[in-house]
């Protein structure tokens, strides 16, 4: 199973739109949220090189990784395998 984190805010309608799928497809995942703990904004930094969100960190038992901006389903579902 992936390790997912997500770099959300709590104004982010996006964000919400993804986290809200995420949870229809019960699929766990990590909820950072940028603008009430700045350690996570600097995270969210170095991971992207930018501070747009949401911004979705997926990490396969693989070793791979897949960094997706925005809320892209697609793209989320085949880094998950569930396109």
């Amino acid at each position: 199973m992936a390790n997912i984190t997500v770099y959300s805010t709590t104004t982010c309608a996006y964000c919400k739109m993804l986290k809200g799928y995420l949870q229809s497809k019960d699929i766990a995942f990590e909820d950072k949220l940028a603008d009430l703990e700045p350690k996570y904004a600097h995270e969210l930094y170095e991971q992207s090189g930018q501070l747009g969100v949401p911004f979705t960190i997926i990490k396969n038992d693989d070793g791979s990784e897949e960094k997706v901006l925005g809320f892209d389903r697609s793209r989320i579902d085949t880094a998950l395998g569930i396109a």
